[in-house]
């Protein structure tokens, strides 16, 4: 696993950059901001509607994962490097053994582009493992592989973004509590000046 040492940028830039720079509220990337939540919004709605829109189950499936390869493609190559700077790829060398990249670079990103992007990064692949549970639970297994190629192809860009984000060797689970013991500590001392 490589990791290129660019500085890092904080995963949640509005809460724990507040106080070191400005607040940014205007959007840098209107464009990237729209096609980063089109696809997967779109992909979500036409799952949701789609018996309403169409008959055909193939127009349906090839439509969601059509919609869904594009989302892909443009969170994981233009939104990520646009709206947060981090980037991740793979990397085959000459030996044939695989490399997992994770990039991130120092840059001013607006707080409402980095909102946009983690949460609509985040909220997607929920919904999609609430969609594969439903399906489950329904019966509607026809429907199934549609719903695992949607977790597959937005969990596959959430993972990438997190690694790129606490760093290549860095033990996710060590990176959430350490955040929420700052959280904890943070809340604990507020209460205690309140005093």
């Amino acid at each position: 696993m490589l990791r290129l040492e660019l500085p890092d940028v904080s995963l949640f830039d509005a809460e724990e950059d507040a106080g070191k720079r400005s607040k940014k509220t205007n959007i840098k990337h209107p464009v990237a901001s729209f096609f980063h939540l089109f696809f997967r919004v779109g992909a979500v709605l036409v799952y949701l509607l789609c018996e309403l829109l169409s008959k055909s189950f193939i127009a349906c499936m090839v439509t969601i994962i059509l919609l869904l390869s594009c989302d892909f493609w443009t969170v994981k190559n233009i939104t990520g490097r646009l709206m947060v700077g981090l980037r991740w790829w793979n990397q085959v060398d000459d030996d044939g053994r695989s490399h997992w990249v994770f990039e991130s670079r120092k840059m001013q990103a607006s707080d409402s582009e980095s909102r946009i992007f983690w949460l609509g990064l985040i909220i997607c692949p929920v919904l999609w493992v609430i969609f594969a549970f439903s399906t489950l639970f329904s019966f509607k297994i026809k429907w199934l592989p549609v719903v695992i190629m949607g977790l597959v192809l937005q969990g596959a860009n959430l993972y990438g973004y997190v690694r790129c984000k606490v760093g290549g060797k860095t033990s996710l689970k060590n990176v959430a509590t350490n955040y929420f013991g700052r959280q904890f500590l943070k809340q604990a001392l507020s209460k205690e000046g309140e005093s």
